[in-house]
């Protein structure tokens, strides 16, 4: 009539704990794998997106201090480096400058944010000088992040709506 005691505990109790104490079943798994699968096909395309994203505000801000720099060394020595100087007359003294009062960078000059120099010409076609990124690809033009980022135009993900 009632169920039979083991050290105290009902039989029922027992088999409890020892159903419990085998694990997930092969179903189970399955479904937790599935749902993980889905959840990361969700996500992990616009997290990645966002690091493009991420990386063409980098160049761009990248590109402003980087015009900061060349802007104080045309106002100490009267002109902008030229494209055989490059970005590194910011950082190390140019021979015969007397008026240089650099550096005008606390490191050489970084790479973009694809690992590549970016690219300086002066005379520019764009103005005084041109400083730009090549984008994801390293090739002139493209869209998204394989989009040139320059000093003459405003990135479309920089403008304000």
């Amino acid at each position: 009539m009632f169920p039979k005691q083991s050290r105290g505990r009902p039989s029922y109790l027992g088999r409890a704990v020892s159903r419990a104490a085998r694990g997930f079943t092969l179903l189970e798994l399955l479904v937790v794998v599935v749902i993980i699968g889905l959840l990361a096909g969700l996500v992990a395309p616009k997290y990645f997106d966002q690091v493009g994203k991420s990386n063409t505000k980098i160049a761009a801000a990248q590109i402003s201090s980087l015009e900061k720099a060349l802007d104080q060394y045309r106002l100490d020595v009267g002109a902008y480096p030229t494209t055989e100087l490059g970005l590194n007359a910011l950082f190390v003294k140019p021979p015969d400058l007397e008026r240089w009062q650099g550096p005008y960078l606390k490191k050489p000059a970084p790479p973009d944010p694809w690992g590549r120099a970016y690219v300086y010409k002066a005379p520019g076609d764009h103005g005084d000088y041109d400083l730009s990124s090549l984008g994801s690809d390293g090739q002139p033009g493209g869209t998204g992040e394989a989009a040139d980022v320059t000093s003459w135009a405003v990135p479309a993900t920089a403008q304000h709506p």
